[in-house]
């Protein structure tokens, strides 16, 4: 069985990518439900496979339906975000900016410890989000950096919530897959008041296959790491993403310029801090 921490790092890997498919698409905004939907079917196929009782408790599913809407949300200003703006930008951000969120939240709702070590991790997360923002403008409309840091918030109510399906006794594959089932139709009618789009080609089903994939994978094996690590230390992981992010920027060809460059890896560090303290 993969050690927490090791769940987690390929959870970042695993994100990342799912990011980076939805932003090769013509049209996120619409593609996301697409996504979506496929990664609901391998949700539901994964809890096929493991039975036993998804939620034990009322608690449980109740914290799982909040983390659905959090979840909707999070696609929802995800997709929008990289409409408007480079997908090395609004990762960082999102990401970044959650950490920097989910850290003091975790502390006052949920009685995490903070130590002076982890106050300075987050400051530097902070500082490299902000470096992040400031050099991704030049490729980003206010509109896109708004709905990132949005992203961000999404992000970190659905950290929190999942948090608690677990404490809650929620098992990891129905927990998504009925978040999933939640999040759908916020999607699907932000995209049909939208107008929708063309129906869609063969080779777009297969990408929105593979994201969806990468999505469930993704989301499976970081509930495993929260399940072991706590709100706090499992975002901080995840969140080193951010660096496989940047990596893949510039494979698809952005710019990646150097104050984006240092801010992501400010995040990075500041989460190596957040871990530690």
């Amino acid at each position: 069985m993969i050690a927490g921490p090791a769940q987690l790092l390929l959870s970042a890997l695993l994100h990342a990518s799912w990011n980076a498919l939805l932003k090769r698409e013509r049209d996120p905004r619409w593609a996301v439900t697409g996504v979506v939907a496929a990664g609901l079917l391998f949700a539901a196929a994964a809890a096929l496979l493991f039975p036993g009782a998804g939620f034990p408790t009322r608690a449980g599913l109740a914290w799982t339906v909040a983390a659905g809407l959090f979840e909707g949300l999070y696609f929802l200003t995800l997709a929008g975000a990289l409409a408007r703006a480079s997908y090395g930008a609004v990762y960082a951000i999102a990401r970044g900016g959650a950490m920097a969120l989910v850290w003091p939240a975790a502390a006052l709702l949920l009685a995490e410890p903070v130590t002076a070590r982890g106050a300075g991790g987050a400051a530097l997360v902070a500082l490299g989000v902000v470096l992040v923002a400031w050099a991704g403008r030049q490729h980003a409309s206010p509109g896109g950096l708004l709905l990132s840091a949005a992203s961000a918030g999404a992000i970190a109510g659905y950290h929190l919530c999942y948090d608690r399906a677990l404490v809650n006794g929620a098992a990891r594959a129905p927990l998504f897959a009925v978040a999933l089932l939640v999040a759908l139709p916020l999607t699907w009618l932000a995209a049909r008041l939208r107008g929708g789009g063309a129906a869609p080609g063969r080779g777009e089903v297969l990408r929105w296959l593979a994201a969806g994939a990468l999505l469930t994978g993704s989301f499976l094996l970081f509930l495993g790491g929260l399940a072991e690590s706590g709100a706090g230390p499992a975002l901080t992981l995840r969140n080193t993403s951010v660096v496989f992010a940047q990596a893949i920027a510039a494979a698809l060809g952005e710019p990646v310029p150097r104050r984006q460059l240092g801010g992501a890896l400010l995040v990075v560090a500041g989460a190596a801090l957040l871990a530690a303290g």
